[in-house]
């Protein structure tokens, strides 16, 4: 008797992916995520070039490979079109729910914007959202800026959250950790240190009132 191979078979080709392949993988993405428009385009851009590998480790050649798929990738921008008329893809209302997220996680408005950017949002949308879910930067942004620096104080216990066995030596240096790790978080110094110096039933109103809004 032969023995069976301990590995399978592998799995035959299926065929170069078409529109209707692509758009069941962008639902399918986006009924576990809300996502941007590129973070759908990259998904269905991923999903192509894996094909086009798997096919190439079959046995195609690349160019053939390349050549089976361009339909496919010729079709992903209408696709991401078709998702955004259904209201399954937003930019600017995901923009608007992770800038407050971000924000009452301890965020600033700048690391705010970076986020949004690294995810394919336009420069435009992202300062708009910004400013419907944040407030203008030189008006209601200025208290919401001040309640993300309170949270980023008080994850790292200082300023009005310091441990109150704290001796002077520990405070000052707790301070001065909390500014330098502050500015890199893209805080302003001057909203650093209003943060580090407020009161902390003042603090704590503070927070409350951002996270209720």
């Amino acid at each position: 008797m032969v023995a069976r191979s301990s590995r399978s078979a592998p799995r035959p080709l299926p065929p170069a992916p078409d529109g209707a392949v692509l758009r069941a993988v962008a639902l399918a993405y986006l009924a576990r995520f809300s996502a941007t428009r590129a973070a759908v385009e990259q998904t269905l851009v991923r999903h192509v070039d894996r094909w086009v590998r798997r096919a190439i480790a079959s046995g195609m050649e690349a160019d053939a490979a390349s050549q089976a798929v361009m339909p496919a990738r010729d079709l992903i921008p209408r696709i991401v079109a078709d998702m955004e008329g259904l209201g399954a893809v937003d930019d600017a209302r995901f923009s608007e729910f992770r800038a407050r997220s971000l924000a009452r996680a301890g965020r600033s408005r700048r690391m705010v914007a970076a986020h949004l950017g690294a995810r394919g949002v336009d420069e435009a949308t992202a300062g708009q959202a910004m400013e419907e879910a944040l407030g203008a930067h030189d008006g209601e942004g200025r208290e919401t800026e001040l309640a993300a620096a309170l949270v980023f104080v008080r994850k790292r216990r200082a300023g009005p959250f310091l441990r109150p066995d704290a001796d002077e030596d520990e405070a000052a240096q707790r301070y001065r950790r909390a500014m330098d790790a502050m500015a890199r978080a893209g805080f302003a110094r001057d909203t650093a240190r209003q943060a580090l110096d407020m009161d902390v039933s003042e603090a704590e109103d503070r927070i409350m009132r951002m996270r209720s809004a």
